[in-house]
């Protein structure tokens, strides 16, 4: 089974196209074909169903994604070991390629420190950041696409990844600071979703916690304004433009400024969890292990 078809299979079902996975990998698409049909013949099965210009997965196709991740984890396994052995290397240096994925809420106010944190330890390393939804990380990981990825949310078990680092995470209402003064107790439930809202969008775990409670109370809520990226919403909250629901790590800095306040309300609090998680079969890569070293040391210092 020749390893190049192996990655040719896996680029193949992280495009989920024949043309861009060539373009990627500098074949032609003919190539690309050829590798496929051949790797579909070893192992007496279709891995692919071409429909259109576009591919998916078949079942034995989902199926053999663990096996080839794995085949390409030993084979990367082996050339690192190999090249530790070489005495003529320097072995102190980590470089290489770091793939992490991040939901927004982390990647603007979080992961930003931890980055700088990790480049000036370990500057030859390349790091890629995708930023999206959790289900989409979930998927990214499971298909190596990514090595690690961070949410917020609360305490999960995901079925085949490892989880490291757990933070928990306050979430609160903030108003800019002259708009909160009004409100020195706390507010009731049903009094602050009458005031102008500006949300994240529908399917983040915090918002998702806050339309719980408000369905528990009958309650409707329609925002002016629902934005992924938590940055701007603090901008804008700032800017006077409404009040918002954010983890108190992202609006913590414009808190200490003076800019924003939290406003109390009737209800409990509202707590998330910072979690990192990566392949429970997938090679732990030096650069991998030396995030999550740097991540960890964050996480219990806060800084």
């Amino acid at each position: 089974m020749e390893l190049r078809n192996i990655v040719t299979f896996l680029k193949v079902a992280e495009m989920r196209n024949f043309s861009k996975a060539a373009e990627k990998l500098g074949y032609s698409q003919s190539t690309i074909t050829i590798q496929i049909q051949q790797l579909e013949k070893e192992l007496g099965t279709q891995l692919f169903e071409r429909i259109g210009k576009g591919v998916t997965l078949t079942e034995q196709g989902k199926a053999f994604i663990f096996h080839a991740n794995e085949i390409i984890r030993v084979t990367n396994k082996a050339i690192v070991s190999t090249k530790a052995n070489d005495s003529t290397k320097d072995t102190d240096v980590i470089a290489g390629t770091l793939r992490i994925g991040s939901v927004e809420s982390v990647s603007t106010a979080i992961l930003p420190d931890i980055l700088l944190q990790f480049h000036h330890a370990h500057p030859k390393v390349e790091i890629v950041v995708n930023t999206t939804g959790r289900d989409a990380l979930i998927d990214l990981v499971r298909n190596n696409t990514i090595d690690l990825f961070f949410t917020l949310e609360k305490k999960i078990n995901v079925p085949g990844l490892k989880r490291t680092i757990l933070r928990e995470e306050k979430i609160i209402f903030v108003a800019p600071t002259h708009y909160a003064i009004p409100y020195k107790e706390k507010v009731k439930l049903e009094d602050i979703v009458n005031m102008p809202f500006l949300l994240t969008e529908q399917g983040e775990s915090y918002r998702y916690e806050l339309e719980r409670l408000l369905s528990d109370k009958d309650i409707e809520m329609k925002p002016i304004l629902e934005i992924s990226n938590t940055e701007t919403i603090i901008h804008l909250v700032e800017k006077g433009m409404g009040i918002s629901f954010l983890p108190l790590f992202s609006a913590q800095t414009s808190i200490e400024k003076g800019k924003l306040s939290q406003i109390q309300t009737d209800i409990p609090a509202i707590y998330m969890w910072s979690q990192l998680f990566y392949h429970k079969n997938k090679w732990i890569t030096p650069q991998m292990s030396a995030f999550i070293s740097v991540a960890q040391d964050f996480f219990k210092t806060g800084t």
